[in-house]
């Protein structure tokens, strides 16, 4: 049975901390967060799902687990009809593991955007957030909701959107900045999975927008005019999985992961930004998979003066289009051509 809740019970429950967990905030890292905020725009309203006017995708907000509040938003395209499958793409949000949601009014217009143009059933996952939900919760939750999505393969699951219309043979994962270290680590936990599938879903890419990575060690300008930026980002890292072991870890290092050729898939998209101070680590994470064991094709794209997640707050420029077509192309390639 789904369990659907609003946008008002939404923000309640992001207000309440796990029960167990006690951090109790430190000057450094309450600043951090505002400044995490302030910078890149994430101080954002909510929206509620339902029919957008502008695409006519339409969307509802479903609870998974009544113990953690683990939910999901899922979209379907105006032009859904029966007996017709679509691919699934299941969006895993930024905001360095501790802003934003599925609601946010930066990820819900394109998302909207992304369903109607790639003609796809989108999955959001509104994993819960640390500091309170410290690492490794956001990845755990992420999993499930990953999981939750794969068991409607063979329409027997609790939500009718994906029994009707849903192709388990054409699935993508998709993130953007910590997001898109989600959904690596996910595509990983495919890969390990028995025969190289969650319930006999068949992953077929993976699309990192702008993706979230470190490391002890700096790279390129990160040990000359970045350097005061990378000590942003660690820190944020450190707040975010206090109780990891440090800034190589493998979640946050792909270099020092040695499951890393268990990739679930064969081909993904890395988009990097000109200007985004991590465009450094995403160059170097197609570097490392190319280095890896893992056999399957790296495609890197590159938006001209693009700084950190551009496309969600200015989804109309033409750079966003641009994105959004790549992505569509990168799904279907038969219909980008059409």
């Amino acid at each position: 049975m789904e369990h659907r809740h609003s946008t008002t019970a939404l923000n309640e429950r992001r207000h309440h901390r796990c029960r167990g967990v006690n951090i109790e905030p430190s000057p450094s890292s309450l600043l951090l967060t505002v400044n995490l905020q302030y910078m890149a725009g994430y101080l954002s309203d909510t929206i509620d799902a339902g029919i957008d006017q502008l695409t006519g995708v339409e969307s509802k907000d479903i609870v998974i687990s009544q113990e953690t509040n683990l939910a999901i938003r899922i979209y379907i395209p105006k032009s859904v009809v029966p007996n017709h499958k679509l691919p699934i793409l299941i969006y895993y949000h930024g905001g360095a593991f501790m802003t934003e949601s599925f609601a946010s009014s930066t990820y819900h217009p394109t998302l909207n955007l992304i369903t109607m143009e790639s003609n796809v059933i989108s999955v959001s996952i509104d994993y819960r957030l640390a500091p309170e939900y410290p690492i490794p919760i956001p990845y755990e939750d992420s999993w499930e909701a990953t999981k939750w999505v794969a068991n409607h393969n063979g329409g027997n699951g609790p939500e009718a959107w994906l029994n009707d219309y849903a192709d388990f043979k054409n699935v993508f994962l998709a993130g953007d900045s910590s997001g898109a270290n989600i959904a690596h680590n996910m595509a990983i936990r495919v890969g390990l999975s028995p025969t190289n599938s969650v319930n006999d879903i068949n992953l077929k890419g993976v699309i990192m927008l702008h993706p979230y990575f470190g490391g002890k060690d700096p790279i390129g300008e990160e040990s000359g005019k970045d350097r005061d930026f990378k000590a942003l980002v660690d820190l944020a890292w450190k707040l975010a999985c206090p109780l990891h072991i440090g800034l190589d870890d493998p979640l946050f290092n792909p270099a020092m992961d040695p499951l890393i050729s268990n990739f679930g898939c064969s081909k993904r998209l890395v988009y990097v930004g000109e200007k985004d101070k991590l465009k450094v680590r995403g160059l170097n994470y197609k570097k490392v998979m190319e280095n890896s064991a893992w056999k399957g094709r790296v495609e890197l794209m590159e938006s001209k003066g693009g700084r950190h997640v551009f496309f969600l707050f200015n989804p109309s420029s033409e750079n966003a289009r641009i994105l959004r077509k790549r992505i569509c192309s990168f799904i279907n390639p038969i219909r980008s051509k059409a």
